[in-house]
């Protein structure tokens, strides 16, 4: 029997960076580089969950991988014959590349290239990453694991905008979706668990959010597109919106490039736009029960809009069998999925508020009413999902 692999998984913010080494499906540590006033600092926590921050300070976020080998030596995760097998990284980007998963060689670093042209404000700090980790740790393999694969088999009608289609082809633009790593581990989980129904609604409730109409364990629709940027409210990003109203925000704010436009929809809007306070669902629901009208109206657009895309996901279904909550918001606020559900009778849920409101031991927990469909929380594991998938390639080398 082979010995279990060590991998590297990155996770990498515009103001931070993530890491976790696992041995096989086993966490052994976590590190989390970020800003302490004008230095790098970074913390390691164990998986007995003890954290400590190293006394090592670094100038920028782009000293973090090459500090990496010497950190995993000092703190004995490696040395010897121990060594990491292999890098994962989670990668968001348009064009059908990168709806598969694929081993970094020089073709795949040309797409990312590609991909950092087409969409510069998701690709690039990943990217750059990867690049990084393919020259500090040679030989080592590289693996972008894919946020859209789970949602790149469903029916064109999904896939497709209401634009020339040969344009659409040419061009590479539809609606690839993301968030697929985190429904695809809820999925598998569940087929695990044996209660996977046929007709399935996830709801990823973030700080980014999507959900997925799920027929027969796949996927059939999604609320993100081309970008994250389509589908809900989220705390940071508008969601929908009329392309002209996206082009009168810019002439309204004087905004002369593309790229800023951009930037304003996905990192201005949402809770922090709508509430003029803060992208914090507990600081919106805080403001609301004080009264603050921004912060109300902001909470009830977020929950009108889930509950709009829930019933836009039971029309694609053509009915639904379960509803699941996961994600920091799906998976912590009780109160979001309570005023979700309050208008999913219809659908034939209701919720037992008392199950709701109680502590979540378990990874999956039903919150329904007795005479309720299901109502499921479970907890995500997305670096679960992509050790699985990354096995895949690793088994075929």
């Amino acid at each position: 029997m082979s010995n279990p692999r060590l991998i590297l998984i990155t996770n990498p913010g515009s103001s931070s960076r993530k890491y976790a080494l696992y041995r096989e499906d086993e966490l052994l540590c976590s590190l989390h580089f970020e800003f302490e006033g004008k230095k790098v600092i970074c913390t390691l926590k164990k998986s007995d969950g003890t954290k400590k921050k190293l006394d090592e300070k670094y100038d920028n976020l782009n000293e973090t991988v090459s500090a990496l080998n010497k950190i995993l030596t000092e703190e004995g995760y490696l040395g010897g014959v121990s060594k990491i097998d292999a890098i994962l990284a989670r990668i968001v980007a348009t064009g059908e590349y990168f709806t598969k998963d694929h081993l970094v060689d020089d073709e795949c670093l040309k797409m990312l290239e590609v991909a950092k042209k087409r969409t510069p404000l998701h690709v690039p700090v990943v990217a750059n990453e990867i690049e990084a980790f393919v020259k500090e740790f040679k030989g080592t393999p590289v693996i972008t694991i894919s946020d859209s694969a789970f949602h790149a088999d469903r029916p064109d009608l999904m896939k497709y905008y209401a634009i020339d289609t040969e344009l659409a082809d040419k061009a590479e633009i539809k609606r690839y979706g993301a968030h697929g790593l985190s429904v695809g581990s809820i999925v598998n989980y569940m087929k695990r668990e044996d209660i996977l129904p046929e007709k399935l609604i996830v709801c990823h409730v973030g700080s980014g959010s999507s959900v997925t109409a799920v027929f027969q364990g796949k996927s059939l629709d999604t609320t993100m597109g081309y970008t994250p940027l389509e589908g809900l409210m989220m705390s940071t990003r508008c969601g929908n919106i009329d392309a002209a109203a996206a082009l009168a925000v810019k002439r309204a704010m004087k905004i002369t490039d593309d790229e800023d436009l951009e930037q304003y929809l996905n990192k201005k809007c949402g809770l922090l736009g709508v509430s003029g306070q803060s992208d914090d669902m507990r600081e919106i629901l805080k403001l609301r029960d004080e009264g603050d009208k921004r912060g109300t109206f902001a909470h009830a657009m977020f929950v009108y809009r889930l509950q709009s895309a829930i019933g836009q996901m039971a029309a694609s279904l053509g009915g639904v069998d379960a509803v699941v909550f996961t994600a920091t918001i799906g998976e912590r606020s009780n109160p979001i999925r309570r005023e979700t559900v309050q208008k999913l009778e219809y659908l034939g849920f209701a919720m037992d508020n008392e199950k709701n409101d109680s502590e979540l031991i378990n990874r999956h927990e039903n919150i329904a009413a007795a005479s309720s469909k299901p109502i499921w929380v479970i907890r995500t594991d997305e670096f679960e999902e992509m050790i699985r998938r990354a096995k895949v390639i690793l088994d075929a080398e």
